[in-house]
């Protein structure tokens, strides 16, 4: 059983930094090779979206449009821990966000395993 625990968040102010971080277990093997991760978010009274994933085995990142530029997402694979860092935080940023991983086989927008959730707020 795949488990994602997130940490980071809280409340900045508008332009500031804040740094997500989702630490996966429970993968046969201990390698993530074979699974996608994906970031989400969803503001209240809105539905949710993803900010963006990276694949675990290659490495490659994609970023929404709406973040592109001032989010990135990156891996340790020492660690199992994927990142969101933010940069240039808005208003519209303030959501609950969310880890989720997906084996690579899966469709792309069946992710299986979700951590609890972190609440980011922008202030302005």
């Amino acid at each position: 059983q795949v488990q994602l625990v997130q940490s980071g968040g809280g409340m900045v102010q508008a332009g500031g930094s804040l740094r997500l971080t989702c630490a996966a277990s429970g993968v046969h093997g201990r390698t993530f090779t074979n699974y996608n991760f994906a970031w989400f978010r969803q503001a209240p009274g809105k539905e949710r979206e993803i900010v963006g994933s990276v694949a675990w085995g290659s490495g490659v990142t994609f970023v929404s449009d709406s973040v592109k530029g001032r989010f990135t997402i990156s891996r340790d694979n020492a660690k199992n821990t994927v990142y969101l860092q933010m940069y240039m935080l808005q208003p519209d940023d303030t959501a609950v966000y969310y880890c989720a991983v997906r084996h690579r086989a899966s469709p792309p927008n069946e992710y299986q395993y979700w951590g609890q959730g972190t609440q980011v707020t922008v202030s302005s």
